[in-house]
């Protein structure tokens, strides 16, 4: 079952600051890019109007710790893992890396975490259990050595 996944981008121009710096508030933006990602990865997304009523993943937690700069053309590594599986919410961590230029070194590390919700005919949401063939898709991924059990 698949409990990580990996997405690469090039920094973008209009993502840049004054500084010539990536402002903080698009890690955000890529930390979405590759959880979507993974999500069609499993043939899913994070919007499921095939189920009645629809479900969605809004996010409950969001957060980011930046370490190293990223600039324009900076390539960028974004990998996703499983931290946290619960009936009702996923929790992400989202480690970026710099690959170009060299040297490799990671920039920052986020967290996510998801509810499943039920969109109400009246408009309002409910959090539900995930339906267990998505629940079945995913697993928490290994710890990483040095990480705290």
């Amino acid at each position: 079952m698949p409990s990580e996944f990996t997405a690469t981008r090039r920094v973008e121009f209009s993502e840049t600051d004054l500084a010539g710096i990536v402002h903080f508030s698009n890690f955000f933006k890529y930390m979405e890019t590759v959880e979507h990602a993974f999500w069609r990865s499993l043939g899913g997304s994070v919007v499921m109007p095939q189920f009645d009523p629809p479900l969605g993943l809004p996010r409950v937690h969001a957060s980011c710790d930046f370490r190293r700069p990223l600039r324009f053309e900076d390539v960028v590594e974004m990998r996703l893992r499983v931290t946290e599986k619960r009936a009702r919410t996923l929790s992400y961590e989202i480690r970026f890396r710099r690959l170009e230029p060299g040297p490799v070194e990671e920039v920052a590390v986020g967290k996510l975490t998801v509810v499943c919700v039920a969109k109400k005919p009246d408009g309002t949401l409910q959090a539900v259990p995930f339906p267990p063939e998505l629940y079945a898709k995913i697993d928490i991924a290994p710890l990483e050595p040095g990480q705290p059990t």
